[in-house]
């Protein structure tokens, strides 16, 4: 029995040298987090996962087949430090590669670059006050009268050129209803043959014309040019760069770097310092925004863009009043100890997926889809 044994042990050993190979190559399920109220990166709709990184992930996962769960982490620091401790094995996001973190985590071949913005909101109240304060400048009080003062001077050269065909009537030939008119038509341009018949006469008047045509086009101009971009400029809120977000309540993520280039700000500052509000998601600046109780946004790029496109605040019109603030890639992050093998396929999956311009018709179509319906 004992010589049976012995004989059925090389059999065997073969069976599990076959078998045992087979279980090997089993893919292993990978734990994927993921960071909800991020559009148009990542947030739920319905119960369902969506935005432009989730896309991304799952054609990833579906070119390497490579199985995998999904679990929600309340901020993207919280989700960083979770990878790092090897909770999660793919964070799967928009993440900023900033010096910091690529010191601290380990990412993925980085997908898009993209840098932060700050939103503000401006009642049409506010915007009007804006118009009506960039037209009364002085530049445009001088082109007005300018204008005015060539139109006067040809209107005195036609009166005295014409005096000899329109004799004065009853005392109306220097009234002021005489001069008002010939000023009104000059001016204007209907009636001049009412008020020259003499070759000179025409001639003011096709002069008068001129300067008409010229001053249009100058304050045209300057309508276009200087005051919309004085509107502009008004309906920013004066921020010209991030450290004009100092003495104002600043809605952030907490966990992000646009919460970093506050506290940043804050210690570098000896005067007034920002005062950051958390937000549970971007939707939510946008509604804190519209009830005046943060005074900027201050988030991505292509979120606060995204948030743009959805339906306004009633009364309220939301702007970017900075963009492309520190533009840095944007990747995946890996935990310490998954496979080299594994993540060399997934950087090959986003490489071909960004050689192929899935990435940018991904983002595209983020920046374009419908309201989300939930947050």
């Amino acid at each position: 029995m004992k010589r049976l044994s012995w004989g059925l042990a090389p059999t065997l050993a073969l069976v599990l040298a076959i078998a045992l190979p087979g279980a090997a190559a089993a893919a292993p399920v990978l734990r994927v987090g993921l960071v909800d109220g991020s559009p148009p990166c990542s947030y739920r709709e319905a119960g369902v996962w969506r935005g432009l990184a989730v896309d991304l992930w799952n054609r990833v996962a579906t070119l390497e087949e490579i199985p995998y769960v999904v679990s929600q982490w309340p901020s993207v620091r919280q989700m960083l430090e979770a990878s790092r401790e090897g909770k999660v094995d793919v964070a799967v996001g928009c993440i900023n590669v900033s010096p910091d973190r690529l010191e601290r985590y380990r990412f993925s071949l980085p997908f898009q670059e993209d840098g932060l913005a700050v939103m503000v909101v401006k009642s049409r109240l506010d915007l009007g006050r804006s118009f009506l304060s960039a037209l009364l400048t002085p530049t445009l009080l001088q082109l007005l009268g300018s204008y005015l003062l060539a139109i006067a001077v040809l209107t005195g050269i036609t009166l005295r050129l014409e005096v000899r065909h329109h004799p004065a009537t009853d005392g109306r030939r220097n009234s002021l209803r005489h001069v008002s008119k010939v000023f009104q038509v000059l001016a204007t341009g209907p009636g001049s043959n009412t008020i020259v018949t003499t070759t000179r006469g025409n001639g003011v008047v096709i002069l008068a014309y001129l300067v008409r045509i010229v001053s249009a086009s100058l304050l045209v101009g300057y309508l276009t040019v200087n005051v919309a971009g004085e509107v502009q400029g008004r309906a920013s809120g004066d921020i010209r760069s991030p450290a004009d977000l100092r003495g104002r309540r600043v809605g952030v993520r907490s966990g992000t770097v646009s919460e970093s280039l506050l506290k940043e700000l804050n210690t570098t500052s000896t005067g007034p310092k920002a005062t950051i509000v958390p937000l549970a998601s971007i939707g939510e600046g946008g509604a804190l925004q519209a009830e005046r109780r943060i005074d900027a946004l201050l988030g991505d790029n292509l979120q606060l863009s995204y948030l743009l496109l959805q339906e306004e605040a009633m009364g309220f019109l939301p702007s970017l009043a900075l963009e492309g603030i520190r533009p840095e890639s944007q990747a995946f992050a890996y935990a310490p100890a998954l496979p080299e093998a594994t993540a060399n396929r997934i950087d090959q999956a986003i490489s071909a997926l960004k050689r192929s311009g899935v990435v940018s018709e991904l983002r595209q179509q983020a920046t374009t889809r419908g309201n989300p319906q939930a947050r």
